[in-house]
């Protein structure tokens, strides 16, 4: 049995809903019900009543829930005790980071933050976006930093979570520069020669991003993906040596656009290909079973005062 299969759970028996819950949990909803049915096998009970609609727990599920909130509650505290041993830990603030912000926004907002909040120890733990999310969701971190944009949100839960926007980032198409100092590969293409594509690799945040900006082009963009990776530092690198064109992070691409390396590709007749996405801080909410480390809880009440708090 695993835990994830208890908060799972305790998400369903909450949420009354197979694909809420799935939402909620960063599954699919098949996965989501794999897992519930994995841990009816190991309870050797029927947990839900899947005849009914909204979603009901049969007399063993309402006991596995009461067993399932002290069971988590205990491993919560359990960790804390744990993580007590070590007292210097306490004074860390642990983020989860998707790689591309671990590299570009990370280091300069900590650096602002300690001009106005003051010095800050912090842990960095860089991750694809969905598993920094699912950091934050089991309890792995004080706070996840993330992109958000209206067309892909992050599904967290309003009621458990609470959120801060840091700023904005901005997503644009670069290539490497000629000896003119134009950029060496031009939009949109044709049919017969299309444009060399650097791309994100399946399922990463900043692909389904890329995919969004060129939808909304009213011109036919012609690329041949020649590379993909799911990091943007990758594709950075990649577009430099004049393999193609990249969408990255302007903040990823500052130094490069200064020495000329790298020039943003425009494409004519048309505004630029680009996006504001925020950068956020998300936490969860502080309750009578999990309070947050005094030095997160510190950092969290400056950001909300002097960033405006939005919800999710």
């Amino acid at each position: 049995m695993e835990t994830k299969w208890l908060e799972d759970f305790v998400s369903l028996a909450e949420t009354r809903s197979f694909s809420r819950s799935a939402q909620l949990r960063h599954v699919t909803q098949p996965a989501f019900s794999r897992r519930i049915q994995s841990l009816e096998a190991w309870a050797g009970a029927d947990l839900v009543d899947r005849s009914s609609y909204p979603t009901k727990l049969t007399p063993a599920g309402q006991t596995l829930y009461a067993q399932a909130l002290e069971l988590l509650q205990s491993f919560q505290n359990t960790r804390a005790m744990l993580r007590g041993h070590n007292s210097a830990g306490q004074d860390f603030i642990e983020f989860a980071v998707p790689h591309t912000l671990a590299f570009t926004f990370f280091p300069a907002w900590v650096a602002r933050v300690r001009e106005g909040f003051g010095p800050i120890k912090s842990r960095l733990m860089a991750f694809n976006v969905h598993d920094a999310v699912m950091r934050l969701v089991e309890g792995g971190c004080d706070v996840l930093i993330a992109y958000h944009h209206h067309s892909q949100p992050l599904q967290l839960d309003a009621d458990r979570y609470e959120m801060v926007v840091l700023g904005e980032e901005v997503l644009a198409p670069y290539a490497k520069a000629g000896p003119d100092g134009q950029a060496l590969f031009s939009f949109p293409g044709a049919t017969a020669w299309p444009v060399p594509y650097l791309g994100y690799a399946q399922g990463a945040y900043l692909g389904g991003i890329t995919d969004w900006i060129l939808k909304q082009s009213s011109t036919p963009i012609h690329l041949e993906r020649v590379y993909e990776t799911d990091m943007a530092e990758g594709l950075k690198v990649m577009a430099m040596e004049g393999h193609g064109i990249a969408f990255l992070p302007q903040s990823a691409v500052r130094k490069e656009m200064q020495s000329g390396a790298l020039v943003e590709v425009d494409l004519p007749g048309e505004a630029r290909l680009t996006l504001t996405m925020e950068v956020r801080a998300y936490r969860e909410k502080p309750s009578s079973r999990q309070v947050p480390k005094r030095s997160a809880q510190d950092l969290w009440a400056y950001l909300s005062q002097s960033l405006s708090p939005m919800q999710n």
